[in-house]
């Protein structure tokens, strides 16, 4: 047994991950690690990069494909629905009367309009996120810890083996997350966002925006600076913790040095020593401090990006990225539980969410570009799903997995291309389908890793990072 703050608690294999994640106060890493085991050598299995990093831009629901960057006006009146195309810079693509600022500037950005997969619901963001189809559990529609790692969570993993080799840790988290998880501003917990059966060791830090109440959307309002003042999921149950409270707490987890013999046959456990030193370095880092105080910005540049939860996250994206971290996702939900998921009706799509995804796209790919840092950095837009050719008479629409676009720029993207063609109605790919794997293995080759890459499954069989994936390399100059 363990006293820790008075209280007994097992160390042995009954402890519960619940207590031992109160006990170190290390939550926001987590301890489900499998027997930890380095890559195969990746002598063999590193491509030359494109990119330093990566942007993921996600927008939960599903942006119809009709009423964004597959338009199709000579479509019947029941499927071509109530937008008009206005002229871009881009030959062959008809480009949404509701996105001037992407349609002046659309040299910029690839189109891809034939993405595809066969899960048509919400939960495809497990594929999107990772390159593998999701396993819906019997029970439980939250993610698990034998979900297949997201790209972000392997692109950690590959950092951390590396920083172990070389012997140099690295300042800030490779991969990150904002303004919250997945889910979390609706009550639930996506899968395809975690590290899932890689550890998690290999979760994203992620920030933990709350909205107001049950009614809120901050997607479509103006956040306030208080609001912005975002703290680590995990830590800031107690954002004013004193320095003296924290040294008590770590003299508490050193504790569990003293019991390591009785924990050593627990995998939930041993790796916890690492966890509790990175968990110290994350609290008083000034650098991870600094990067998410969007604050210190100026007006003029948190205006141009917007002022409404979306815009203002994506600002922290850069931030993040300028700060060191190597794949930051950015996600736009669904908290009213409507939004992208357009059921009802295009009000919303053509008064708030095409304006404000005009708006803050553009500026994040005009600031990257002022400052240096597009030709470096791989950004990806894209969304779960499309929506069903055909509309209802309010001109919702439903569900559709068949046939929906992704946008990329930077890194060497071709701007001002169109990859892939889909049929009259946007309803199926007419040529060159891609798939999440597809996705994956485009992200993993710009930023020089190999899709082919092999890493230790928890039983400890080397894996393939993405299976049946091919990397769109016609995208690059």
């Amino acid at each position: 047994m363990l006293t820790i703050l008075g209280k007994p608690q097992r160390v042995c294999s009954g402890a519960s991950r619940r207590e031992v994640l109160q006990a170190c106060g290390a939550g926001l890493l987590g301890a489900s690690l499998p027997t930890v085991l380095a890559a195969e050598d990746l002598g063999g299995a590193t491509l030359p990069a494109r990119a330093k990093s990566v942007l993921f831009l996600y927008i939960y629901g599903g942006p119809s494909q009709l009423e964004t960057w597959d338009m199709k006006p000579e479509a019947p009146s029941g499927i071509r629905g109530p937008f008009t195309p206005i002229a871009c810079r881009s030959p062959g693509l008809l480009i949404s009367e509701h996105l001037p600022r992407m349609a002046a500037m659309s040299d910029k950005f690839a189109v891809v309009r034939t993405v595809n997969h066969t899960h048509n619901n919400h939960h495809a963001c497990h594929w999107i996120k990772t390159g593998k189809p999701w396993h819906m559990p019997e029970t439980v529609f939250n993610a698990t810890d034998k979900d297949w790692p997201s790209i972000g969570s392997v692109v950690e993993y590959l950092d951390q083996q590396a920083a172990l080799r070389t012997g140099k840790p690295r300042e800030m988290p490779s991969y990150m997350y904002a303004p919250a998880p997945l889910g979390h501003l609706q009550g639930y917990d996506y899968p395809g966002q975690y590290a899932g059966w890689l550890g998690r060791a290999y979760n994203a830090l992620a920030t933990n925006f709350r909205r107001k109440d049950s009614k809120d959307n901050p997607f479509f309002r103006e956040v306030t600076d208080a609001e912005m003042d975002l703290k680590i999921q995990g830590l800031d149950e107690q954002p004013e913790l004193p320095l003296d409270r924290l040294n008590r707490r770590k003299s508490l987890l050193e504790q569990f040095d003293g019991a390591r013999a009785d924990v050593e046959r627990n995998l939930s456990t041993t790796s916890y020593t690492k966890f509790q030193r990175k968990a110290f370095e994350l609290a008083n880092s000034a650098r991870i401090r600094d990067a998410l105080d969007v604050r210190k910005e100026s007006a003029q540049t948190r205006d141009r990006y917007g002022r409404h939860l979306y815009g203002q996250s994506v600002l922290l994206g850069r931030r993040l990225l300028e700060a060191g971290a190597r794949f930051v996702t950015v996600q736009w939900e669904c908290p009213d539980g409507y939004s992208w998921d357009s059921h009802i009706h295009s009000d919303d799509i053509k008064s708030k969410l095409l304006p404000g995804l005009d708006q803050t796209y553009t500026a994040v790919l005009e600031d990257l570009s002022d400052r240096g840092m597009l030709d470096e950095t791989l950004v990806v837009l894209t969304s779960e799903m499309g929506r069903t050719p055909n509309g209802s008479a309010t001109w919702g629409r439903g569900h559709w997995c068949n046939c929906f676009p992704m946008l990329f720029a930077g890194a060497g993207i071709r701007g001002g291309s169109v990859y892939g063609k889909s049929d009259k109605n946007a309803g199926y790919p007419a040529d060159r389908p891609v798939s999440p794997a597809d996705l994956a293995a485009t992200v993993f080759t710009a930023l020089g890793i190999s899709p082919d890459l092999r890493i230790p499954d928890p039983e400890g069989r080397p894996t393939s990072i993405v299976e049946h994936g091919h990397a769109l390399t016609e995208l690059f100059s």
